[in-house]
C-alpha cells in the first residue's frame, strides 16, 4: 500500500471512536432491555407501557424522584428504583474544571453508591437503573458539558439523563440539541424539563425522549411564567400528541408539580401523562441529604397556598446567581420572604440573611417546597414512599371504578 493509499492516523482514530461508541450503545440497549434480578424488584402485575419498556425495573404507576440539588443522592435514587420507581441523582450546574464546585466529581461518588445499594458493583456492563439530572443555565454548559460530563456518564452508566434550564441562546443556537445528540449516541434516555408549551415544542424538536411537564405548583426552580399543574399537563399531552402526528416521534410525558401522594398520581394520570415526578415528598426521605431543620419545617407546614411563595427574590437573597430571569422558585414563607412581602429592600434582606447565617440561625433560610407541602408530614424511607404512593394510587383507581 502506498503512502497515499494509507489511511491517516486521525481518520483511523475517528473510525475507532465511532466503533467504540456504537458498541457502548449496543451494550447499553441490551442491558436496558433486560430485567434486573428479581431480588431487587418485586413487580406487581400491571400492563406494560413504553415507559416501563424503557425502564424494565419500574412498576406502574411509575414514580420518579426529582434530581433535587442538596437533597437527592445516590442512595435515595437507588432506594426509589429498588421499590419499582426510578430515582434521579443531581449532577449540578458547573462543568468548568478550573473554578466552582466540583459537581461532576461528586456525581461519580454518588453513582458508585447507587451501584452498591443495587448490588451492581461487579456488574460493570449493566446500566444502573437510576438517572442523572443536569442544570444547563451555567455558561460552562456550552463550553464544557460534552468534554467533562459525557466521560463520567460513560464510566458509571446511568440509564437516563435529565436536562433543565438551558439558556435561551443555547436552545436557539443548537447547543442543547448537540448535547442531546451526544447523549443519544451514548445510549442514554433523555428527559427534558419544561414549563411552557414553547419549551415543550423545543424539547421534542431537539430530540427529548421524555418531557417532564412541570406546573407552577412545584417546589424549587421552575419557569417564572407558567400554568398550574392541572391545566398545563393536559395541554402538554395534546401538544405532544400533535407533534407525534406531525413527526412520527414517540415522546413520553411525565407530570410534575404538587404531586405528593397516590391521589395526586391518579389525577395526573387522568390528565393523560404517562407517569409522575415527585420532589417535595422525597425531601422527607430518610436518605435525603436535606438538613434536619428543613425536613422538620416541611413536615409541620400546612396550607401550601399561603405558606409557600413563588418568586425570583429568594435567589437574590441567598446569592444564587446562575438562574436567568425566566426561572424562579417556590419556597416556604420564612423570615426572609416575610420581610420581602412587607416591603423590606432586597439589600437589607440580604444583609439580614447573612447575619442570621453567621449566627447559625435558620429562620431566614430558604426552604424550597411545592404547594402540596400541607400533605407531607412524615419522614420515612424512600422505598416506603414509593410503595405507599403506588398502593394508594391503585386503591383509588379501584374506588373510582365503582362509580361507573
Amino acid at each position: 500500500m502506498s503512502d497515499e493509499d494509507r489511511p491517516s492516523s486521525s481518520s483511523s482514530k475517528r473510525a475507532s471512536l465511532l466503533r467504540l461508541k456504537s458498541k457502548v450503545k449496543e451494550v447499553k440497549q441490551v442491558v436496558m432491555s433486560s430485567q434486573l434480578p428479581q431480588t431487587h424488584y418485586k413487580k406487581e402485575v400491571t400492563r406494560p407501557t413504553r415507559l416501563t419498556g424503557l425502564f424494565p425495573n419500574t412498576t406502574n404507576p411509575v414514580v420518579f424522584s426529582a434530581p433535587m440539588l442538596g437533597t437527592a443522592n445516590g442512595r435515595l435514587a437507588a432506594e426509589v428504583s429498588k421499590a419499582g420507581g426510578f430515582g434521579f441523582i443531581p449532577a449540578g450546574y458547573n462543568f468548568n474544571p478550573e473554578s466552582g464546585p466540583d459537581h461532576l466529581g461528586q456525581l461519580g461518588e454518588e453513582l458508585k453508591i447507587a451501584r452498591k445499594v443495587l448490588d451492581l458493583e461487579q456488574a460493570t456492563l449493566t446500566a444502573v437503573p437510576v438517572g442523572v439530572g443536569f442544570i444547563l443555565c451555567h455558561e460552562s454548559a456550552r463550553t464544557h458539558f460534552i468534554e467533562r460530563a459525557i466521560p463520567v456518564l460513560q464510566e458509571y452508566s446511568p440509564q437516563a439523563v435529565w436536562l433543565f434550564a438551558p439558556r435561551v441562546e443555547d436552545v436557539e443556537g443548537g447547543v442543547v440539541r448537540g448535547i442531546i445528540d451526544v447523549l443519544h449516541d451514548n445510549g442514554f434516555v433523555v428527559f427534558y424539563q419544561v414549563g411552557t408549551v414553547k419549551a415543550v415544542k423545543e424539547a421534542v424538536r431537539d430530540g427529548a425522549d421524555v418531557v417532564v411537564a412541570q406546573g407552577t405548583d412545584a417546589g424549587g426552580h421552575q419557569f417564572a411564567r407558567g400554568a398550574g399543574t392541572m391545566s398545563f399537563l393536559r395541554e402538554v399531552v395534546e401538544v405532544v400528541k400533535g407533534e407525534k402526528e406531525r413527526t412520527g416521534r414517540e415522546v413520553e410525558v411525565v407530570g410534575a408539580g404538587g404531586v405528593v401522594d397516590g391521589r395526586g398520581v391518579v389525577a395526573a394520570l387522568a390528565l393523560g401523562v404517562d407517569a409522575v415526578v415527585m420532589g417535595t415528598r422525597f425531601i422527607l426521605a430518610e436518605e435525603a441529604t436535606t438538613p434536619k431543620f428543613k425536613q422538620e419545617l416541611i413536615a409541620k407546614t400546612t396550607d401550601g397556598a399561603s405558606s409557600t411563595f413563588k418568586h425570583t427574590v429568594m435567589d437574590d437573597i441567598q446569592g444564587t446567581t446562575i438562574w436567568p430571569k425566566i426561572y424562579d422558585g417556590r419556597a416556604i414563607v420564612g423570615g426572609s420572604v416575610e420581610d420581602h412581602l412587607n416591603g423590606v429592600p432586597v439589600e437589607d434582606n440580604i444583609r439580614l440573611f447573612k447575619e442570621a447565617a453567621e449566627k447559625g440561625e435558620t429562620d431566614r433560610t430558604i426552604t424550597w417546597a411545592g404547594s402540596g407541602v400541607g400533605l407531607v408530614s412524615k419522614i420515612q424511607p424512600a422505598g416506603e414512599i414509593v410503595k405507599e404512593v403506588r398502593e394508594e394510587a391503585l386503591q383509588r383507581i379501584k374506588e373510582l371504578q365503582t362509580l361507573f
